[in-house]
């Protein structure tokens, strides 16, 4: 089914079933409905649950139920007839019963198909999408198979390096890179530890020739080739303009996992792109994936939505919150008898303090 025209603001929500949402979630996930509506536009729900070994589905469960219980609601989702069966409307939460016997109800497994052909919306039934994504970069000559390990890539960086570049073109990260970019004033703090993905020494680079070898990624990892030394820029809704540069701020990125599982940045510029997402709202911990995220946008030839990274909540040892924080999720809050509308209020608050550019307006 051909993509209906871009003629309204498209925002997402896409928590990953990998454990309870925290208080940091709820917050970005409020910012991003509250930015929608304002917009008077549309919200997707995307259920990013690719890796099968950490998601379970209590953990879909809670998100709907949770999400649901501190007054989020969104127009496409995986539990679209829930929605649409509960109150008529897609996207509104019924008043009658509780949202954990709705829930029950659905299929928290069912991707969702939607009324305007962008489903499902379930990212463990989107394998054709990211397959042809993947096609598309071998045949364009910007990605190469890699059979380096954590562990290999963990003793590189951990071995002496020389200043020059290694035979493939990409420069041995130096010990500065090793413990965090040089990032952009506001953002500067919160990059420093937030990057999950280990610099890549580009041990594999030289096997970019040996990509059309290969009829599908199973079996080896995945990595795109950066253009090294170019300067990536975009403005961003709350911290204005950033920049990384490609092999000083990050290194080939992991594409495809060799457990023939897309990875993150691959999943969600093929997903925003699919579902026409026309500004993505999360945390800033995921500043630096934008930039890795734009050079796949212009590889694969997709329009450029907006960004709007929202700064991230810490707890009282100023440690960013993670899905550890069992304490601070939504679950053990609602157990704890916090009322949804003490979290709305303080979000709204926060929210004022926000640097905001300007809110979306309807298009």
């Amino acid at each position: 089914m051909a993509k209906p025209p871009i003629n309204q603001y498209r925002g997402r929500l896409a928590p990953s079933p990998t454990g309870y949402l925290h208080l940091g979630h709820a917050r970005t996930f409020w910012v991003a409905r509250q930015r929608a509506r304002a917009a008077h536009g549309k919200l997707i729900f995307r259920n990013e649950d690719l890796d099968y070994q950490r998601c379970k589905p209590e953990f879909v469960r809670a998100m709907y139920e949770d999400l649901r219980w501190l007054g989020l609601d969104w127009d496409e989702g995986p539990d679209l007839s829930f929605q649409s069966g509960n109150s008529g409307q897609p996207g509104k939460p019924g008043l009658g019963g509780t949202v954990g016997d709705a829930v029950s109800r659905s299929s928290v497994s069912h991707g969702g198909t939607g009324h305007d052909g962008f489903g499902p919306y379930s990212q463990s039934e989107r394998r054709s999408f990211y397959l042809n994504a993947w096609h598309k970069l071998r045949d364009s000559g910007l990605i190469y198979p890699c059979t380096c390990s954590r562990k290999d890539l963990e003793r590189a960086l951990s071995a002496p390096h020389e200043e020059t570049a290694n035979d493939g073109g990409a420069q041995a990260p130096s010990p500065a890179f090793a413990q965090g970019p040089v990032a952009q004033p506001g953002a500067a703090a919160i990059l420093s530890a937030a990057d999950d993905e280990l610099p890549y020494p580009g041990t594999c680079r030289d096997k970019i020739g040996t990509a059309n070898d290969y009829d599908s990624p199973a079996g080896v990892s995945w990595r795109f080739k950066i253009p090294d030394g170019e300067p990536i820029a975009f403005d961003d809704g709350n911290f204005g303009r950033q920049e990384f540069v490609a092999g000083r701020d990050f290194a080939d990125f992991l594409l495809w996992r060799r457990d023939d599982i897309p990875a993150y940045q691959l999943a969600v510029v093929v997903d925003d792109d699919a579902m026409q997402i026309t500004e993505v709202v999360r945390g800033a911990d995921l500043l630096k994936s934008t930039a890795r995220q734009l050079l796949l946008i212009r590889a694969l030839e997709y329009p450029v939505p907006a960004f709007f990274h929202c700064p991230l909540l810490r707890d009282e040892k100023n440690v960013r919150l993670a899905k550890r924080h069992d304490a601070l999720s939504l679950r053990k809050l609602r157990e704890q008898g916090v009322q949804a509308e003490e979290l709305r209020k303080r979000f709204e608050e926060e929210m004022k303090s926000l640097s905001l550019k300007e809110w979306p307006s309807s298009r």
